[in-house]
């Protein structure tokens, strides 16, 4: 069984751990808020009310085969520089950091941390493509230049179906499922499928594909969000309420 360790349980840690009660695994945790650690003491395996700035508290708490430690100190960013550094002290493999800036993320990469987390900068990251574009509806970058998004059915190809089109050989994307104006649910379906001007297409894509049927040059890594084609992000007065309920996105924002 999959050992987890979450040391400060901020917004992010907490909404992690709620996650990982869900899968079958043994989680520890540990954060100086009495308050916090009743609220979880009984669905976790071990639970400790102690200040993580403690070097011999991290070394009699946390095992150093753990198969992975969370630290959520975003706010206190000495904190999570110190108690990075000592888990890699004591032989941590796999240590996940979360920071509020680049320069925090480059500080904990340097002491040790295996992964850096930006809660706020990713969900931007995701969002704000949507805002600009009416024809993205979600937007998930999941590699340098690659994502899963939800667009609109492309002009372009409604009345065809997805074999006739030839969006795979013709755009660059893979459509993975269809979610229809009829139903709020995406559904896999066959090479046969006719597309409608009304139809959410789920695909994975480069992002120069994913810009180019959205009118919006993504960023990636970087963040960055332009439009490409005024008016791109101006939805019609005028959309009927079926139309946007059929848009309601896929993926959820925030954290």
């Amino acid at each position: 069984m999959k050992q987890f360790a979450l040391i400060g349980l901020g917004k992010f840690g907490r909404r992690l751990l709620e996650e990982l009660l869900k899968s079958d695994v043994e989680i520890l945790i540990l954060d100086k808020n009495p308050e916090l650690i009743e609220q979880y003491k009984n669905q976790v395996s071990d639970a400790y009310v102690a200040d993580a700035l403690n070097e011999e508290t991290i070394r009699q708490t946390v095992p150093a085969d753990i198969d992975v430690v969370i630290l959520d100190f975003v706010d206190n960013i000495d904190v999570s520089i110190l108690v990075t550094h000592y888990l890699r002290k004591i032989g941590v493999n796999e240590i996940v950091a979360v920071a509020g800036t680049d320069q925090h993320g480059e500080i904990l990469s340097a002491v040790g941390a295996t992964r850096v987390v930006f809660p706020n900068k990713e969900a931007a990251l995701r969002i704000a493509p949507t805002l600009v574009s009416s024809a993205l509806f979600g937007y998930f970058p999941i590699a340098e230049d690659i994502a899963v998004a939800e667009i609109r059915s492309p002009d372009r190809f409604v009345g065809m179906t997805l074999v006739e089109s030839d969006i795979r050989n013709e755009l660059g994307i893979t459509v993975i499922a269809v979610r229809s104006a009829t139903t709020d649910k995406f559904e896999f379906v066959s090479a046969v499928y006719t597309l409608s001007a009304e139809d959410s297409l789920l695909i994975v894509a480069p992002e120069a594909a994913i810009s180019k049927l959205s009118h919006v040059r993504l960023g990636g890594a970087s963040g960055d969000v332009e439009t490409l084609m005024p008016g791109a992000g101006r939805r019609s007065v005028a959309e009927p309420d079926s139309k946007k309920k059929s848009r309601r996105s896929f993926f959820r924002f925030g954290l």
